[in-house]
C-alpha cells in the first residue's frame, strides 16, 4: 500500500508538473527571431533540423565527439529500457514491445555507461567542474543507481516479473496487488519514484524544453516575414 501510494503521488506531481511547465514554455514571449544559423529557411526544414538534434544530437555532435558519445548512449539506452518496461502496463503486449525486448535487456548497459562518462565528465574537465553544482553530480547518481539496480535484477538476482505486472496493472485500474518484496526491487521502484517526482523541477526538463528553445523551432525568414512576438501584436492593436 505504500509503494502505491507513493506511486500514484509521484505520477501525479510528474504529469502536473511537466503540463506547468510545458504551458509556461508556450506561454514564454520569443520577442526576436534568433534562429542559430545557417538555419532552415521553411517549415518543414524547421521540423527535419529539430528530429536530426532529438534523435542524433547534431549540435552537441559538432560541438564535441566525447560528450555526444555518453549522451547518445545514454539516452538511446533509456529509451529502449522504457520500451521494453512498457509490458508491464499492457495487456496484451503490444507486438513491437515483444520485439524490443532483447535489445532493451542489454541497453542497460548502454544506459549505465553513458551516465559514468557523464559523471566522470563532471569532475574530470576543468570547465564543466567549475559550473557542476551538488545537484548535477547528484541528479546522475541518482540515473546510475536506477540502472544499475535494474541490471542486477535483469542479470544477477531475478525477480518475480509476473506479480510486478500484476501491481502495475493493478495500479492502472485501481486495483492494488501485492508487490514482491525484493529488496533490490524496492529500492529500484523507490529510486524510480524519486525521479518522477523530481522531475519536474530538475534540468532534466530538457527533455520537453529543446522543442521550445528560439534557436531550434524557428524558420530562418526575418526578410520575408515580419517576426512579432503575441505580446507586442497586442499592443500594436491596443495602440
Amino acid at each position: 500500500m505504500i509503494y502505491a501510494g507513493l506511486f500514484y503521488v509521484a505520477t501525479f506531481v510528474l504529469v502536473a508538473g511537466l503540463a506547468y511547465k510545458i504551458f509556461d514554455y508556450g506561454r514564454t514571449p520569443a520577442p526576436l527571431k534568433i534562429p542559430t544559423t545557417p538555419a532552415p529557411t521553411t517549415q518543414s526544414g524547421v521540423v527535419y533540423r529539430m528530429g536530426k538534434e532529438v534523435i542524433l544530437f547534431e549540435s552537441l555532435f559538432k560541438s564535441n565527439k566525447w560528450i555526444w558519445l555518453f549522451g547518445w548512449l545514454f539516452h538511446m539506452g533509456l529509451f529502449l529500457v522504457l520500451a521494453r518496461h512498457l509490458r508491464y502496463f499492457t495487456e496484451p503486449v503490444w507486438f513491437w514491445v515483444d520485439i524490443v525486448q532483447p535489445f532493451g535487456k542489454y541497453a542497460s548497459i548502454m544506459m549505465v555507461t553513458g551516465l559514468a562518462g557523464l559523471f566522470a565528465r563532471r569532475f574530470l574537465v576543468d570547465r564543466v567542474r567549475y559550473i557542476s553544482t551538488p545537484s548535477d553530480y547528484l541528479m546522475l547518481l541518482l540515473l546510475i543507481g536506477i540502472g544499475l539496480s535494474g541490471m542486477m535484477m535483469t542479470f544477477v538476482v531475478h525477480t518475480d516479473i509476473v506479480a510486478l505486472k500484476a501491481f502495475f496493472m493493478g495500479l492502472i485500474y485501481l486495483d492494488t496487488q501485492p508487490l514482491p518484496q525484493d529488496p533490490i526491487l524496492l529500492v529500484h521502484l523507490a529510486l524510480v519514484a524519486l525521479l518522477m517526482v523530481i522531475f519536474p523541477i530538475s534540468k532534466l526538463l530538457h527533455a520537453p524544453g529543446v522543442f521550445f528553445s528560439p534557436t531550434r523551432n524557428q524558420v530562418d525568414n526575418p526578410r520575408e516575414s515580419r517576426h512579432v512576438a503575441a505580446w507586442a501584436a497586442r499592443l500594436d492593436q491596443n495602440n
